[in-house]
């Protein structure tokens, strides 16, 4: 199968969801600052509303639309970008990956301090389970699939999702590594919570077990184009591209597939794991409207 699907769809779907999702992201930030107007809180609305592609709200909602979710699933999808904010926040500290430029304007340590952000964080992690409540609230969802999303949600974002990614991820730096390591540090690192959001979306809408499980699938394999990716943007990207620094992958030695093989062997390897995702969901009959082309855009994306 070959990626050749129509994006004019999919441009309107992209902007609809970030500007709603955004919506919902302004409304918390502003009831946060009324709850506690500290400089942590600020720091969290700085890293919130920093400008994003919004890329995993969207998998959320064109999950929950592909298997016939009723209601909009804009609060829902909210969570999972309240938790990728705080996962680039402390991605981007000097004991990890000691950034000083995120999303086109200087990182949240940068802009406040160490021990502001790393706060801001924490608290963002607890914010998320605020907003995916809230979320399915609007759905009007009972608690046994609010469960289930929490489940999905935080453990996409734990020691064996995020946090154990990056930690395979730094523990991986200027060794030799194979493409198995790669791959479950990548599986881990972004994986999960690409997953997680496709997940969520399907549960809220209420997908039986054979689409639920055809919809993880094609996240996992979404989750590492996404990532190939994002490693070959760092050497084939500029800094106002991408609004953060490039070429720091191969400075600091990092194991990608854009460093263990040539850059077309990457670009090859990325564009079949979305081949992969999206034929998951052929086989279980989930409607492709807009996954297949969100697959096609995540590797041919630019920034």
């Amino acid at each position: 199968m070959v990626l050749t699907h129509s994006t004019s769809e999919l441009s309107g779907f992209l902007a609809e969801t970030r500007a709603a999702v955004d919506r919902v992201i302004d409304r918390w930030c502003r009831r946060l600052l009324v709850e506690e107007d500290s400089r942590v809180t600020r720091a969290m609305v700085y890293a919130l509303t920093s400008p994003g592609k919004r890329l995993r709200p969207a998998l959320a909602v064109a999950s929950h639309r592909a298997v016939g979710g009723s209601g909009a699933a804009f609060e829902l999808a909210a969570a999972v970008e309240v938790i990728h904010c705080y996962s680039l926040v402390h991605d981007d500290l000097p004991c990890m990956d000691d950034d000083d430029l995120r999303r086109g304007r200087p990182t949240a340590h940068r802009a406040f301090d160490v021990a502001t952000a790393t706060e801001a964080g924490y608290r963002m992690i607890a914010l998320a389970g605020r907003v995916l409540a809230e979320g399915a609230r609007a759905l009007k969802l009972d608690s046994g699939r609010l469960k289930e999303m929490a489940l999905e949600l935080f453990r996409a974002a734990g020691g064996r999702g995020m946090i154990g990614g990056q930690v395979l991820d730094l523990e991986a730096e200027g060794r030799e590594v194979g493409l198995e390591e790669i791959l479950a540090i990548d599986r881990a690192k972004t994986g999960a919570l690409i997953a997680a959001s496709a997940v969520i979306g399907a549960i809220a809408g209420g997908a039986g077990q054979r689409k639920l499980s055809a919809i993880r699938a094609y996240g996992e394999a979404l989750g590492l184009a996404f990532q190939i990716a994002d490693d070959l943007l760092d050497i084939t990207g500029t800094a106002a591209e991408l609004g953060k620094a490039a070429g720091k992958d191969r400075d600091r030695k990092k194991a990608t597939f854009a460093t263990a093989m040539s850059v077309e062997e990457a670009r090859a390897r990325a564009r079949h794991y979305a081949e992969e995702a999206v034929a998951h969901l052929r086989r279980a009959d989930v409607d492709c409207t807009l996954l297949a082309p969100l697959a096609q855009f995540v590797v041919e994306r630019r920034s």
